[in-house]
């Protein structure tokens, strides 16, 4: 691996094979102090399966044990922090779990089914003396430390007007019958929470996380797979409105090809991404800055074109400096050092709040819902 091991290990537990654990099962390995020590599936066969496989491509110096339970897993000694992947719907007993059993939490996007739900989960974490994190890689990648200074610097895009942003993919048919995006019983907020919780979090990372004052949201199209319940946002938009007059405006979609494109328009010029979410294949990860002019004379008009482009080194996945494992990194420095972070769950509630009020506008046909969290 490119990096040496610390002496001191963030020893990691999985609790589901999901797919996005491999990815982060890779985030792990390439970190400087981090390790994996036990898998757990409901089925230690599957567990296995999956500590074979990815190890065949991604190895550990001691291969992790498969665990046929997650109880099993939270009790064993040799974890410090574990990764919660399973979906939404089940997250808050094994969170919570997790916390009574002094393990760090990093859980994944939304992070419960409701806010209510999301505060008392990171109420026992911190009670419990233990980090709680949500998987937004995007949010540690240095990238944002550089767009902040194009947005706030002295020769920045502010002061700021509007934000749009928008993430989707195309689901074909197998995954609008059969994945559980689509269940209600399993993700009940469908592309609002799979999607539309990285648009809001972007918004709100532009807004140094203030939150709106009020939101008016629309579902656009709903889907409902072969077993579940009921109907959960397939394509989803809405407003948000801030003190001071900037506003912004988010779109998700399960059926629309891949796009992941966010603007920062401002009074000198504007900003645009995208790969906000999932950066292109690449050793850098850039940005547009925009100045244009119109220039006017008499019957001579020229709109021209004032773009720059620029970029941080860093690598877009899989690699030292790729924005996950500098996720799985400051988990690790929390785990090991014990000083928690409040800023990540903090912006976790407020994602998972903002989400909630969108959610309800659109539920009552898109009526204006006003926010007293700030």
């Amino acid at each position: 691996m490119p990096f040496k091991k610390s002496a001191l290990l963030c020893r990691w537990g999985l609790l589901s094979t999901a797919a996005i654990s491999r990815k982060n099962w890779k985030s792990i390995a390439l970190s400087a102090s981090g390790t994996i020590t036990a898998v757990a599936s409901r089925d230690a066969a599957k567990a296995q399966q999956f500590i074979d496989e990815c190890s065949a491509e991604v190895p550990f110096a001691k291969p992790p044990a498969a665990v046929g339970d997650y109880d099993s897993l939270l009790s064993r000694d040799d974890v410090d922090a574990v990764y919660i992947a399973l979906p939404t719907s089940l997250r808050k007993p094994w969170v919570l779990k997790a916390a009574a059993a002094g393990k760090h939490v990093l859980c994944e996007k939304p992070v419960a089914d409701s806010a209510e739900d999301a505060a008392e989960m990171i109420d026992a974490c911190r009670a419990a003396g233990v980090q709680f994190m949500d998987g937004v890689m995007f949010s540690h990648s240095s990238r944002l430390t550089a767009i902040r200074k194009a947005i706030d610097g002295d020769s920045g895009i502010g002061p700021l007007r509007r934000i749009t942003s928008s993430f989707c993919f195309h689901g074909d048919e197998s995954f609008q019958r059969g994945n559980i995006r689509v269940n209600s019983a399993l993700e009940s907020q469908g592309c609002l929470g799979d999607l539309g919780w990285y648009t809001l979090r972007m918004i709100l990372w532009v807004m140094n996380f203030r939150m709106p004052t009020s939101v008016v949201a629309h579902t656009l199209k709903t889907m409902r797979g072969d077993s579940s319940p009921s109907d959960v946002p397939g394509e989803f938009s809405g407003e948000l409105f801030f003190d001071g007059g900037v506003s912004a405006h988010f779109f998700c979609s399960f059926l629309v090809e891949n796009q992941q494109l966010t603007t920062i328009s401002g009074e000198k010029g504007y900003i645009t991404l995208d790969d906000f979410v999932l950066p292109f294949y690449d050793a850098e990860l850039a940005w547009g800055e925009h100045r244009h002019v119109l220039e006017i004379d008499n019957c001579r008009w020229n709109m021209q074109r004032h773009s720059a482009r620029s970029a941080v080194v860093e690598y877009a996945s899989g690699e030292p400096n790729a924005q996950e494992v500098n996720m799985i990194e400051a988990m690790n420095r929390c785990a090991i050092s014990g000083k928690l972070d409040p800023h990540w769950p903090a912006i976790a509630l407020k994602t998972q709040q903002l989400m909630e009020a969108c959610r309800r506008s659109a539920d009552a046909g898109g009526v204006r819902v006003k926010l007293s969290v700030q």
